[in-house]
Parts: C-alpha cells; sequence; structure tokens
C-alpha cells in the first residue's frame, strides 16, 4: 500500500489541494533587483491569516494543481536534485551577522504545488510577497528549458528550508516540503521522521493530503535563534491557518504549534499532530531484516504519557497486514515516536545513519478532551517509504462548516524532552519458546509451539525494589503465559522479563500483550504494550533444516 510517495532525502510527491483561492487576496507587483520580496505590501497579522483560513472553506476546493512546464514536470529526481537555491538571494541575507537564514525550493517533477511566499515585517506587520525568477537559483546540470520559464513569475516555490547559521548551506535544521509535510533536526544534522499539519480519513477509504499553500515569515534580528511563520492549508475537506514559532536551539528543535482548522465538509476521521515514520525491523520484528544491518528504523516505538498519567511504551511492528490502534485517552499529556537507541553497532548503515534519527515529542498545549491516539502500521519491504502514522483523533464529530483549534509543542530531539521515574523499556525481542533457556525443541523437550519474549527494563528504581521482590504484571487477550522468568542483566544494568506465550486457539487474530513491574505498593515501570500477529496453525511448528550428509 503506497500512501506516501515521498524521497526521503529531498523530496516529497504532494497529491491534492488547490491554491486558486488566494489568487485575489494578494496582486503581484513588477520586478525589484535589489528585494527578493518584491511584491506591493499588504497588512498581515494571525487574525487576517484565520480570517483568509474561514472564507477558504466556504469556497469550492479549488482541486489539483495547475500542470508545471513540461521541463519541470518531466524531471527524473537526479536532474531536480542539481537544482539549488542561491545563497546570495536567502529570504535574510541582507541582515549582517544573522543566526537564521531561509531558502526555497524549486517546484518540479512530484512538488507541482505553487506556493506562495511572504515575508513580514515584524514591526509594520506589512507583508510583500516573494516572486519566483530563475536569478533565485542555480541550476548546474538540471537540463531546463530556461526558455519555458521566462516571465512565469507564478510558478511559485515548492517549499522552504532554514539554516541555523548561514555559513553552513549543506547544514539545514528546518524542511517543509510537499503537501503539509516538514521536518527537522537535533544536533546530529540528520533528518529522519516527519510531521504533517493535518491528517484527514487515514484509515478511510479516500485519504486526503491537503497542501500548505502560502507561507508568511516574520523577518527576524540578527541574533534571533527562533523565527515565526505562518502557513495557510487548504484541502478538499478543510482549510486552516498555523502558526509556527520555530526554536533553533542547540541541541534540538522546538516548535509551539497553533492552528485553526475550518471544515468544508463532514471529516470521517481527522489526525492532530499527525507524524508519519519508517520501521522495517528490529530487534523484536526480524522478518524484514535479510539484510546486512541488525535494524532498520527511523522510530522504534510509540511513548504515550496519558491523562492519568500512565506511562506507555508500544514497540512498532512490520505486519504482514495494515493494522490500526486507537488508544483512548482524555486531556493527554504528551506522545511521540521515539528513537531511543544511537548505537551505531545496532545498524551498521553508513547511508541512512539510522543511529542518528531524532525522536519527535508531542506535547499538548491546553485541553484536548476526549479522543484517542491512533497508530497505523502498514506493511513495508524496505526503507524508502514511511509505513507508520500516529495522531490524535478528537472524540468530537467534525462537521461541515466547523471550527476547531489545537496548540501543542513539537520536540525534535534524540530523546524526548520528559521521562518519568519510572524503569523504562530498554528492549523488546521474540523468539521461538516452549523450552528453557539454553536448550532447544526436540528429545528432551516436547516439540509444543509457543512465543517467547523478552523485555528489558533498565532504570528506575528495580534495584532498590528488588529485595521486597519484583512482581511482573502480564495481560494477555487470547491465550496462556508461561514460563515467566525474572533476570538481572548486568552489562544493561537492568532486567530482563522472560515469558512464553501458548496459543489456545487456531486464531490468527492479533493478541495484545501487557507488561508492567511493581511491589506490592507501588509501580515500578512504565507500561509495555505490544500486539503479536500468531502465525496460522500449520505454521506452528519448529522446522529442522539441518543436513548431516555433504551435499
Amino acid at each position: 500500500m503506497n500512501r506516501r510517495m515521498f524521497m526521503k532525502a529531498s523530496m516529497a510527491f504532494a497529491t491534492v489541494s488547490g491554491m486558486s483561492g488566494l489568487s485575489t487576496l494578494f496582486a503581484q507587483a513588477a520586478w525589484a533587483d535589489t528585494d527578493i520580496a518584491d511584491g506591493s505590501a499588504k497588512k498581515f497579522d494571525f487574525g487576517v491569516l484565520k480570517q483568509m483560513a474561514a472564507d477558504l472553506a466556504k469556497k469550492p476546493y479549488g482541486g489539483a494543481p495547475a500542470p508545471l512546464p513540461e521541463t519541470l514536470a518531466t524531471m527524473t529526481p537526479q536532474a531536480y536534485n542539481e537544482i539549488q537555491y542561491d545563497a546570495n538571494h536567502s529570504l535574510w541575507n541582507d541582515i549582517p551577522n544573522r543566526e537564521l537564514d531561509v531558502q526555497f525550493f524549486h517546484v518540479g517533477m512530484g512538488f507541482k504545488r505553487r506556493l506562495r511566499m511572504f515575508s513580514v515585517d515584524a514591526s509594520s506587520r506589512e507583508a510583500r510577497e516573494i516572486h519566483f525568477r530563475p536569478e533565485l537559483f542555480n541550476y548546474n546540470n538540471a537540463k531546463v528549458d530556461m526558455k519555458q520559464l521566462e516571465g512565469k513569475t507564478d510558478l511559485g516555490f515548492a517549499g522552504f528550508r532554514a539554516f541555523k547559521k548561514p555559513e553552513l548551506a549543506s547544514k539545514d535544521i528546518v524542511s517543509f516540503l510537499g503537501a503539509s509535510y516538514f521536518r527537522a533536526v537535533d544536533e546530529t544534522y540528520q533528518y529522519g521522521l516527519s510531521a504533517r499539519g493535518v491528517a484527514i480519513n487515514t484509515f478511510g477509504s479516500h485519504e486526503e493530503f491537503p497542501d500548505f499553500t502560502a507561507f508568511w515569515f516574520e523577518t527576524p534580528k540578527a541574533d534571533d535563534t527562533t523565527f515565526t511563520v505562518y502557513t495557510l492549508l487548504d484541502g478538499e475537506s478543510c482549510t486552516g491557518a498555523f502558526k509556527f514559532i520555530v526554536h533553533c536551539e542547540d541541541k534540538r528543535v522546538v516548535m509551539e504549534v497553533e492552528n485553526h482548522l475550518y471544515a468544508r465538509k463532514d471529516i470521517e476521521q481527522m489526525g492532530i499532530a499527525p507524524m508519519t515514520t519508517m520501521f522495517s525491523c528490529g530487534n523484536n520484528e526480524r522478518r524484514m531484516c535479510d539484510t546486512i544491518h541488525p535494524q532498520i528504523h527511523d522510530s522504534d516505538r510509540l511513548a504515550m504519557w496519558t491523562g492519568v498519567g500512565e506511562w506507555i511504551c508500544r514497540p512498532l511492528n512490520n505486519p504482514q497486514r495494515l493494522t490500526y490502534n486507537a488508544y483512548k485517552d482524555e486531556n493527554p499529556r504528551g506522545f511521540g515516536m521515539l528513537q531511543l537507541n544511537h548505537d551505531f553497532q545496532d545498524y551498521q548503515d553508513v547511508i541512512g545513519w539510522y543511529n542518528k534519527r531524532p525522536s519527535l515529542w508531542v506535547e499538548p498545549v491546553g485541553k484536548w478532551g476526549k479522543g484517542a491516539i491512533n497508530l497505523m502500521e502498514i506493511p513495508t519491504t524496505g526503507e524508502t517509504l514511511d509505513n507508520i502514522v500516529c495522531f490524535w483523533r478528537p472524540e468530537e464529530a467534525i462537521k461541515a462548516g466547523s471550527e476547531h483549534s489545537f496548540s501543542y509543542k513539537l520536540y525534535w530531539s534524540g530523546l524526548p524532552p520528559v521521562r518519568s521515574g519510572l524503569s523504562r523499556v530498554n528492549a523488546t525481542r521474540t523468539g521461538m519458546g516452549g523450552f528453557p533457556e539454553g536448550w532447544a525443541p526436540g528429545e528432551h523437550y516436547p516439540d509444543v509451539w509457543a512465543r517467547r519474549f523478552a523485555v528489558d527494563f533498565v532504570g528506575g528504581d528495580l534495584k532498590a525494589a528488588a529485595p521486597k521482590g519484583i512482581e511482573p504484571v502480564i495481560t494477555t487477550t487470547s491465550g496462556t503465559i508461561k514460563q515467566v522468568e525474572i533476570l538481572y542483566v548486568e552489562p544493561i544494568d537492568g532486567y530482563r522479563i522472560l515469558f512464553d506465550w501458548y496459543p489456545n486457539s487456531d486464531s490468527v487474530e492479533p493478541v495484545n500483550l501487557r507488561l508492567f513491574l511493581r511491589t506490592k505498593d507501588e509501580t515500578l515501570s512504565e507500561t509495555w504494550l505490544y500486539q503479536y500477529f500468531p502465525p496460522a496453525p500449520d505454521k506452528r511448528k519448529y522446522v529442522d533444516d539441518r543436513q548431516m550428509t555433504a551435499g
């Protein structure tokens, strides 16, 4: 199931949404060679943008983007990557000794949406449009027919990227490119998972990908490491006004997000603070790891801090069939897709550098009410497409003509910004079970099929609690749990919980497992949740493929 045609390094293939509603809102002006923001001045603030989005929602959706000139529409990915923005024309190039700067992506190939860009003077609150012109780019060996671009000031741009230090031209830290996708980095400067403005009908028959269609950048002061950008969202079912306050810190990027969403029609499923990531294989899922790499993933778990204060770790899967789960909550305190293992030895990847991928944590601001954290896992055979989707789905129905607002913070960092004092899940492993560790099925032990799980916990007060007795509390939605063991593991200074799951039927429906540690009077660990898919009954056997004679 190919739901995100997205080249992970530098490109995303946008599919739907319109921008025609903007065409009458801003007049174009003649080019001025001295300033890339060449449009006529118009008053602008977030109130103006919210009204723009509200008015746009009352109009018919503009539909797919207008076609690009053939020389751009037919570009190969290699040719597209040859086009580079000219740093001498960056947005804030005229600010001496600046800490931040912005450059734009060229339209072409799969990037068909013509985004409009505006520069906003922070004191006068006047916005001026930045029109496309070929002089803003270096085309290198892209082999673009420049005659087809003559006079095309309405081509717009495909997106933008921001830099912490302008002189580090190859070290961008924020990128908005394709539909409403955006990404950021931590101190490793390695992009990983993506966020989106909004998710529409992700589990339905007609998933939508609304576009960010225009951006307004407030001009920062020279020593600012924070910038503010506003954006208009337009799609088949809704419009939206977004405000991003982007803090470019030394070891992470933090985004304060405020959105106002306006429904054009009833929406079956609306996802707030959506994120998409990739999980091909890891400690717990080895089916697709027939490669030189021990693990391949941008993220290894969904973490949740519920409204009642429970900390939950849900390891990700690469299932054989599409699955989705909803974890109900009220006023969640936080959730995110985490990549907590940063040891190169566990990936051995010098192309993807998965050990450097950041985590993304969502911190709701204010009360979000009732709803559920939704998780969708899509089968994948490789690492080129994101196959994991997660977001908050409000319980409140989204009706045509309604308005909904959400505020939250996004933390792009190696580790989440908050941690409990509890012991946390360090790793999850699975394998064949039904016999003691160190042995195997055979003459001395019945050939009874079972699945073994090993869950490692580290941190917290486990060692101090050990004399009182650590109790694993394990529940399952089907089957039975046997052979439970608690082992101290010196190399990780933590505890491993071993147990075997035995089927009690021929069902292949998913089995939901739950585990946490406690003493008699206190909880010691976060809660481990896992979804296991039993094989068909005829596959529940151990196969001995040894050949004892020379072939």
